[in-house]
């Protein structure tokens, strides 16, 4: 095979060049010209159709809204996060932290579909030994899963196109290389360009395409940027360091909503799915104690049961320390400021540690109010009720303002066996919810009288 020729272009102005430079000559920008290939002859791709199997100019009007036929992956959680299971023609990528369940996921998967659908799985980082290995240690039949230990692109396409799968698994993008390419693997116009690929096929063939990326450091989709945009949903694997459990979180679905959550437990047999995550984030003690409080998160249509601890201390610093764990460091700080405006409560001589338990993130403001209310349970030694839960969002100006799908978070907290809340007064349910009593609360004044 003739090797394509390779140009250098410019990532922030499109200026294209026969040879690498540092700075781009077109717009001066430094580091920006990546490895790419010419432009010549046709791709062999070029005549697959789209994802919509259209190419004419149709109006919007005109076209048909047809349901899309799902494929059901064989775990709850991961239908969940997908939307309700995978669609046909879609790409989907997998990043997250090296050994955290990415390939143990997919091979799992693998074994479910394979009962029903054709599947093929390569692997470009193990050998076909170690799949089998990893499979008999899960327990998985996987008898009729077809693995490839491949990472030369052209081959791995060739064999799709005469396999046909229903589902293709590539494991990871980031050690699939084309020979039109002088890069190595893992390179930013290798991934590029291997993926974007991967996906017109996955597209023209309708198939599922299931791609694992490494992550940086930073926790970041390794490769470029472009990458995610590539697909049509990008899923996190994300888990703490000694816990067995993990989270599956939606950053972009086209197929579903964005900011879906999934929880599993890893296992000696695999990563199983957790149908109730409220019990596990709400590991609360027997005995009450003071700086906990309980409160409502919503992640994606999933109402989610979380414990806010604080601490509060005498600070021995002219500074007081600000500590947040699985919350914004600035919204604590907001948070003290109108405790101290509007409640006339000061810690200003104090050490304040705010913890989220279970690992989990405090993303939405739901949890101003049980934030406050841990901290105020620390500076006074007084323990909350176990029977109480709080959410609120807290405005500058001391107001109390209501977060989306009350009476949803007020059904989820009855259901644990919470009997009493205290929430924003426009979140009162019009109706009654059985065994459990609504403080209504429009101000932090009122709330503070209300604990």
């Amino acid at each position: 095979m003739a090797r394509a020729k390779v140009v250098y272009s410019c990532t922030e102005c499109g200026h294209t060049q026969p040879k690498w430079a540092g700075r781009c000559p077109g717009c001066g920008a430094w580091s920006t010209l990546v490895e790419t290939v010419a432009e010549g002859k046709p791709s062999r791709f070029s005549g697959y159709a789209g994802a919509a199997g259209q190419t004419e100019v149709v109006p919007l009007g005109e076209v048909e809204a047809v349901e899309v036929a799902r494929i059901a992956t064989g775990s709850g959680e991961l239908d969940r996060v997908l939307g309700g299971g995978l669609v046909r023609g879609s790409a989907v990528l997998i990043g997250g932290d090296p050994g955290i369940g990415k390939s143990t996921l997919l091979l799992q998967t693998a074994a479910a579909l394979s009962a029903g659908v054709k599947i093929l799985y390569t692997t470009g980082e193990e050998s076909v030994q170690q799949v089998g290995l990893r499979a008999a240690r899960l327990s998985a039949d996987c008898r009729r899963v077809p693995v490839l230990a491949e990472t030369a692109l052209e081959r791995i396409v060739a064999i799709a196109e005469r396999e046909r799968p229903e589902v293709l698994v590539i494991d990871s993008i980031q050690t699939v290389y084309s020979d039109e390419l002088s890069s190595a693997p893992g390179s930013v116009a290798q991934v590029r360009e291997c993926a974007a690929r991967l996906v017109r096929l996955a597209k023209g063939r309708q198939m599922a395409l299931f791609l694992v990326g490494h992550v940086t450091k930073e926790g970041a989709l390794a490769g470029p940027r472009v990458l995610e945009h590539m697909v049509d949903t990008v899923l996190y694997f994300e888990g703490e360091a000694g816990s067995r459990f993990r989270v599956l979180r939606a950053v972009k679905n086209r197929f579903g909503a964005t900011g879906e959550l999934g929880v599993f437990a890893m296992t000696e047999g695999g990563l199983k799915a957790v149908k109730n995550p409220s019990a596990i984030f709400l590991s609360r003690q027997i005995d009450e104690a003071p700086g906990s409080a309980v409160s409502v998160i919503r992640e994606g249509s999933r109402p989610l049961l979380i414990e806010v601890q604080a601490l509060v201390d005498d600070s021995p610093l002219g500074n007081p320390r600000r500590i947040t764990v699985g919350m914004e460091h600035n919204r604590l700080a907001m948070l003290l400021a109108v405790l101290h405006r509007h409640g006339g409560v000061s810690l200003a001589g104090q050490d304040v540690f705010v913890n989220v338990v279970g690992g989990m993130r405090l993303a939405e403001t739901a949890g101003d109010l049980a934030v406050v209310a841990a901290v105020l349970s620390s500076l006074r030694d007084r323990p909350l009720p176990r029977d109480w839960v709080i959410f609120g969002e807290l405005g500058l100006t001391g107001e109390v303002r209501p977060v989306p799908h009350g009476e949803e978070r007020l059904r989820e907290a009855a259901k644990h066996g919470f009997r009493r809340a205290i929430v924003p007064a426009a979140n009162a349910p019009r109706q009654a919810i059985e065994a459990m009593e609504i403080v209504p609360v429009r101000t932090l004044q009122e709330a503070l009288e209300a604990l």
